[in-house]
């Protein structure tokens, strides 16, 4: 059974950056696309960004393109999500996901349902 584990999160000032990690534990092969979705208080979960099978498969949410950048490391079966210039708008819980159905040079794709595996979720709060 995969499963996913955040980390890096916490209370930054508006304007810095932050680095969030996912780890996926239980699988071996990286036959899979991750996303990076969030939800702050009152809203829906909404997609953030993800990654594919290789570099060059990233996609971003409209509000994200130019503030963050998501990579993995098969080696260590890790991707992150780098976000800068980070404003209170972006206070949210993050959460990291597999797509297990994405197929090779394919982006990733930005519907929640089409991600099986989830992890726990971690805050990130931006203050003014």
């Amino acid at each position: 059974q995969m499963q996913l584990v955040e980390s890096g999160g916490g209370l930054v000032q508006a304007g810095d950056s932050l680095r969030l990690s996912c780890a996926v534990v239980g699988h071996r092969n990286s036959d899979y696309a991750m996303g990076w979705f969030r939800q702050a208080p009152g809203k829906e979960r909404e997609f953030v960004g993800g990654i594919g099978w290789s570099a060059g498969t990233q996609k971003y949410a409209d509000d994200m393109k130019g503030r963050c950048t998501i990579s993995r490391d098969d080696t260590n079966n890790t991707a992150t999500l780098q976000m800068n210039s980070l404003k209170p708008d972006d206070t949210a819980d993050y959460c990291c996901a597999v797509d297990p159905m994405n197929r090779p040079d394919t982006v990733a794709v930005e519907a929640a349902g089409s991600y099986v595996y989830w992890g726990q979720g971690i805050q990130v709060t931006v203050s003014s």
